[in-house]
């Protein structure tokens, strides 16, 4: 009874593919030529590549485009290679959600904009002060020493404080040899 059924499985398997094999049709056509629709034309149009400007010119042009969004005071970048980072100064009255919804505003602007897809923002006030910090100390000329003042500052407020690791100085008396009463 299994052998049979296996059988009958296989033919009706073979007709199918062989039906659906059969329903296809040559066809002799051929796509229309260009000349005969002389209406239509397209023209290619090539990605529009930013003009090679400098640092300076791209922090002012990123700061310029974050002050344009409604909800930004002011705005700080540092560019380092071909990333930008951008603060933004927002009222402090404003609350969280509403900040973010300002934050992801300049960054669509940046979206849209060639020189700014490589931004990063951030509200960030503590970060928005160390950038502004960072970038006087770039338009004054001192950028690695400024930068390293600035990562000095982020390192100090990271790493914590343990009493276990403190020398003490000289001039502190230790208590184990204080004289006993």
């Amino acid at each position: 009874m299994a052998n049979m059924y296996c059988k009958w499985l296989a033919a009706v398997l073979l007709l199918c593919v062989a039906a659906t094999g059969c329903g296809t049709v040559a066809r002799n056509e051929t796509s229309p030529s260009p000349q005969s629709h002389a209406g239509v034309r397209t023209q290619q149009v090539a990605p529009r590549e930013a003009e090679v400007i400098t640092p300076g010119q791209l922090t002012a042009h990123l700061e310029r485009l974050a002050q344009g969004v409604r909800g930004v005071k002011g705005a700080h970048c540092v560019v380092l290679g071909n990333t930008a980072v951008v603060g933004i100064d927002v009222d402090s009255k404003v609350d969280r959600s509403h900040v973010g919804t300002i934050k992801y505003s300049v960054a669509e602007a940046f979206r849209k904009d060639p020189y700014g897809i490589n931004a990063i923002v951030t509200a960030d006030m503590d970060l928005n002060e160390r950038l502004r910090e960072l970038s006087e100390d770039i338009r004054a000329g001192r950028p690695i020493a400024g930068f390293a003042e600035e990562l000095a500052d982020i390192v100090g407020r990271i790493v914590p404080q343990i009493p276990r690791h403190i020398t003490p100085s000289d001039t502190e008396p230790d208590p184990s040899k204080m004289p006993k009463a």
